[in-house]
């Protein structure tokens, strides 16, 4: 089992600069990819996202390359052509002067025409660059992929927890329900009893209300249904597949059954068993979003 959630990151010296990955994610129901990389090494994209999609099947991962030289600065952004800035400013302060408009110099306009005259680093390409950035990233991939094992394990001891009290429950709820249907019948007498009304308990009238209540308030499918979803939950957690969209799809079908037990058990100890059962339920269906 896998969190979606992780962190990972990896370094490899490129000539006098040194190469940096860092990979980290966050929820999502499907595998979605952000790759960040130098302009020059755009053709790595492809090979990127195809080594990520080895270690992750679900989460928002984003994947960031950088080269930094000695001092530390990013390759990428480390200076531009000031002449040029200056000179893409003053044509546009003349085209807007032209055109009867006032040319206001904000900081996004100028954090813009900067962007356009950086000086790009002269970048290493070939084989080798391509060799080095890759492993590089599956280095950081691999530390992601632990960091989330790590994590899932821990959710994993959490779940089974919460699992091994829901099956408690359900195994209180099963000794109490077939005392359900005789303690009603009593009370059905004793309220006759009260009106002033003398009737047997072999009467046929008061059978026939006995037996429809027995039936209305049979949770014995409900109990078995139950005990099998919780029982493929454990498997599922304990299996190599792919854990998030199956487990939300049991979680949700244990949910229904738990509901329709508190709806037909008319028992005050049965329904304190459903409201503890359901606040387990809960609280791993929150977790489960985390699982990949």
């Amino acid at each position: 089992m896998k969190s979606m959630t992780g962190f990972g990151r990896a370094t490899a010296p490129l000539g006098t600069n040194t190469l940096t990955v860092q990979v980290n994610s966050v929820n999502r129901k499907t595998l979605d990819l952000a790759i960040s990389l130098p302009s020059e090494w755009a053709e790595y994209e492809a090979p990127a996202g195809e080594l990520a999609r080895k270690y992750a099947a679900r989460g928002k991962i984003n994947i960031r390359v950088d080269v930094t030289g000695a001092e530390g600065a990013q390759n990428q952004t480390i200076n531009w052509d000031e002449s040029a800035v200056d000179a893409v400013l003053e044509k546009l302060k003349a085209q807007a002067a032209r055109n009867g408009i006032e040319l206001e110099i904000t900081p996004e306009l100028l954090w813009s025409v900067v962007g356009s005259q950086r000086k790009k680093a002269d970048l290493p390409a070939g084989d080798d660059v391509r060799a080095t950035v890759l492993a590089t990233l599956e280095e950081a991939m691999r530390a992601f992929s632990s960091m989330r094992a790590k994590e899932g394990a821990a959710l994993l001891a959490d779940f089974e927890d919460r699992i091994q009290k829901i099956n408690t429950h359900v195994g209180s709820v099963a000794e109490l329900a077939p005392a359900v249907a005789p303690a009603w019948r009593e009370q059905l007498m004793r309220r006759l009893r009260d009106a002033g009304l003398e009737i047997n308990t072999g009467d046929e009238r008061v059978l026939k209300e006995v037996a429809l209540f027995a039936d209305r308030c049979d949770i014995a499918e409900e109990i078995t249904r139950l005990r099998s979803h919780l029982s493929q939950f454990a498997a599922l957690l304990r299996s190599d597949a792919e854990i998030g969209r199956k487990a939300e799809f049991i979680l949700q079908e244990m949910g229904r059954e738990v509901n329709t037990i508190g709806s037909k058990a008319n028992n005050i100890e049965i329904s304190r068993r459903v409201i503890e059962m359901k606040n387990e339920l809960e609280r791993v269906r929150e977790q489960i979003a985390n699982i990949e």
